[in-house]
């Protein structure tokens, strides 16, 4: 049995700036992470990433994941865990945790939940051929292992990472044959897409993915178009060359442990699926659990971020630390927030924000 002072669970963006911030502060930390590596979403990120300096933009994901990792560990009062995995919390404040094939309690004052979302599936004949990847599954591939998916690609999707994944396909060398998207606009930026139509690649709006064709592995795909209603057009069937079909089509929060925990769950579209309710200090309805990135709504990785910097630094300040500066550093991270979520591309997760605090 282990007592901690902030427990911070997941090394992705939001987990790696949570621990940080707090460690600024004077607390004591301690991340954990359930892969044999710290970064998360960052790692697979080999793009240059937008926003401001404070969000480290022209900067690669990538390297930004390098950067608070090395950070970190010179920090004397962190304590960095991989392999890590929290398996369940429990009624008395317990946390259970897999580590390295052995099974410990660990029991926090504080804990910061930045476990991240999980691919969404989506429903089509032959879904489950092999030749049907996620686009992180196909982003890990390429940008962790080296290791080519496919040919030609026929990607499912085109919002940011659709867009972003197809850019990187092509780039290492796969043919991408289209981007399909059922929604009548393109969802990603279009600073992103521009770049995919000087290389000749089309994005078919109003369409989707109706068939994947093959028997051991996947030969080609039936396309279809929609109306205005979302449902397919008879008729306007096409078929597709490819050996690989990759979804982008959204995550889900991967919120487990805040029902474990009994916190009070929203259901907001907005954000992705179930979502903690939470204040403005990012705490949940349970006194000492707070939430940072995806598992609290979708959104980018310097969303993520900087929730993560909130989360920590409000989780630090609730133990007394910080002291005059922490109503400072918190209006700045709030302010930063609402810069990223700005103008019509932060619509969405407005709207879900909205929802989630009424």
């Amino acid at each position: 049995m282990e007592h901690k002072e902030i427990l911070v669970v997941g090394g992705g963006p939001a987990g790696l700036c949570a621990a940080l911030q707090a460690a600024r502060m004077g607390a004591q930390v301690t991340l954990l992470e359930g892969d044999d590596r710290l970064g998360g979403q960052l790692v697979k990120q080999t793009h240059m990433f937008f926003g401001s300096q404070k969000q480290h933009a022209g900067t690669r994901g990538i390297d930004i994941a390098s950067m608070l990792v090395k950070q970190l560990e010179e920090m004397p009062n962190v304590e960095i865990r991989t392999n890590a995995m929290v398996l369940g919390r429990y009624e008395d404040g317990a946390l259970t945790v897999e580590e390295n094939e052995d099974f410990k309690v660990i029991y926090p004052k504080k804990a910061i939940f930045a476990t991240g979302a999980s691919e969404k599936m989506l429903m089509f004949a032959n879904n489950d051929l092999p030749g049907v990847f996620g686009a992180g599954a196909v982003q890990t591939l390429m940008n962790v292992y080296g290791v080519l998916p496919a040919k030609r690609v026929l990607m499912i999707g085109a919002g940011n990472i659709g867009l972003i994944v197809s850019y990187q396909l092509m780039q290492a060398g796969v043919e991408v044959a289209a981007i399909l998207d059922a929604g009548p606009r393109i969802g990603g930026y279009l600073v992103h897409a521009a770049k995919i139509r000087r290389a000749g690649v089309p994005i078919m709006t109003r369409h989707s993915i109706k068939e994947a064709l093959g028997t051991d592995k996947v030969t080609g795909a039936v396309i279809v178009q929609f109306d205005e209603k979302w449902q397919p057009i008879s008729g306007t069937e096409q078929t597709v060359e490819c050996d690989a079909i990759c979804l982008a089509v959204g995550l889900s929060p991967f919120a487990d442990l805040f029902w474990q925990a009994g916190c009070e769950m929203k259901f907001i579209p907005e954000l992705g699926g179930h979502v903690a309710a939470r204040g403005l200090d990012m705490q949940t309805s349970v006194e000492g659990i707070y939430v940072a990135g995806d598992v609290g709504g979708i959104e980018e990785a310097s969303s993520a971020m900087v929730e993560g910097y909130l989360a920590g630094l409000n989780a630090a300040a609730s133990l007394g630390y910080g002291g005059e500066q922490v109503e400072q550093q918190r209006h700045e991270f709030e302010t930063q927030l609402n810069d990223l979520r700005s103008g019509p591309v932060g619509e969405k997760i407005r709207a879900g924000l909205a929802k989630l605090q009424a």
